[in-house]
């Protein structure tokens, strides 16, 4: 029998909190001091908001964020598109590889040859791997984002020839962030896929549409590639906040994506075998756990108060931060005077500090996939 737990979220993104064992500035020094040599010479992006700069301004879709208060500390303090107050980890991970200083989103037109060269984000605000989530949502599918990176390479092609083009595509960096929404914003909010299939049957299908994904991008000629895991679903405050706070309840969610992302890690084991080329593949991980890791209640907690620094995970620094997200998260909701104390920007997506430590959680895998 399908699972009957609900969520009635209607906009919700997500991210994962990775442990961080000691304190760190706010944003720290980007300066590879590993003395690792990097030769990516573009970054490639996929997924949902996590990774999403702002394809979403371009669709007709209520899931943006190209509005104040979001972008407050960009470095153009203007709102980007991008969920939450700052820079993500993927715009991190490239000015450390010294690709440029963030990731554009594709979708944008003004974009010169330069920036289309080095890379760019195809990912949309509440997509998945599960095309009924984008579709729900009005967002761009990740399999019309695969379609938009083929569009990609052919603009690229005409511009520089064919061999150059993919020399260039094998050994650029891709990343790809996805399926929180796919639990979240569609399996436990609505009743279609509960109907057809049970937890475990839908963790499989994700897995399966995640494999088709990654193989089509190595049939493209990717050949460094990090996937990112789904988020501990029950430690997010809208989650917190729209269950009630039932701690069974959260710990199933949470139970769900740690399975999900264990039976991911075995998939991308099996591509890595099943192909004759050399692909650096890996859920990304911290300190040797898979995403999800065993982040239980009290555990999160106290990675969280004791070794990063903040002091508010409850709740997110917009509104009241227990529910606002989007455009519930607007010029006229109050915002916290010190970001850096806090774990989430709004009730789902984190701020910028966590992106931060997120990336630089990442460094050792991403100097791996690089070199």
């Amino acid at each position: 029998m399908a699972c009957s737990y609900t969520i009635f979220l209607p906009l919700v993104f997500f991210m994962f909190i990775v442990p961080i064992t000691n304190s760190r500035p706010l944003v720290e020094n980007l300066t590879n001091t590993n003395n690792v040599t990097h030769s990516i010479p573009a970054i490639f992006v996929f997924g949902d908001s996590t990774v999403d700069p702002g394809n979403n301004n371009f669709i007709g879709t209520i899931f943006k964020s190209n509005f104040p208060p979001y972008g407050n500390d960009y470095p153009t303090h203007t709102p980007t598109g991008r969920f939450t107050n700052g820079k993500l980890t993927t715009d991190y991970i490239a000015s450390y590889l010294g690709i440029k200083e963030s990731v554009p989103p594709y979708l944008d037109n003004t974009l010169g040859l330069e920036e289309l060269m080095t890379g760019v984000s195809f990912a949309s605000a509440g997509s998945g791997y599960d095309q009924l989530t984008a579709d729900t949502y009005k967002v761009i599918p990740i399999q019309q984002q695969l379609e938009y990176f083929k569009e990609y390479m052919t603009k690229i092609e005409q511009q520089i020839g064919k061999g150059e083009m993919e020399a260039r595509i094998n050994k650029s960096g891709f990343i790809i962030s996805a399926g929180t929404n796919d639990f979240v914003l569609n399996y436990f909010a609505l009743p279609g896929r509960r109907k057809q299939y049970t937890i475990t049957e839908y963790q499989d299908f994700l897995v399966q549409n995640t494999r088709n994904f990654v193989q089509a991008l190595v049939d493209l000629g990717a050949r460094k590639i990090g996937v990112v895991g789904v988020a501990p679903i029950g430690y997010l405050p809208a989650v917190m906040t729209l269950s009630s706070d039932n701690r069974t309840l959260l710990e199933f969610y949470t139970d769900v994506a740690k399975g999900y992302n264990q039976k991911l890690q075995n998939e991308l084991q099996s591509i890595m075998k099943n192909n004759s080329a050399y692909i650096g593949l890996q859920v990304l991980r911290s300190r040797g756990e898979d995403v999800a890791g065993r982040l239980t209640y009290d555990f999160l907690f106290h990675t969280i108060s004791g070794f990063t620094g903040f002091e508010q995970w409850r709740k997110g620094c917009c509104g009241t931060g227990v529910i606002e997200m989007g455009f519930l998260c607007n010029p006229n909701s109050y915002i916290c005077p010190n970001r850096s104390k806090f774990i989430f920007w709004d009730s789902i997506h984190p701020t910028e500090k966590t992106y931060n430590l997120l990336f630089l959680a990442f460094r050792t895998m991403i100097d791996t996939l690089a070199s």
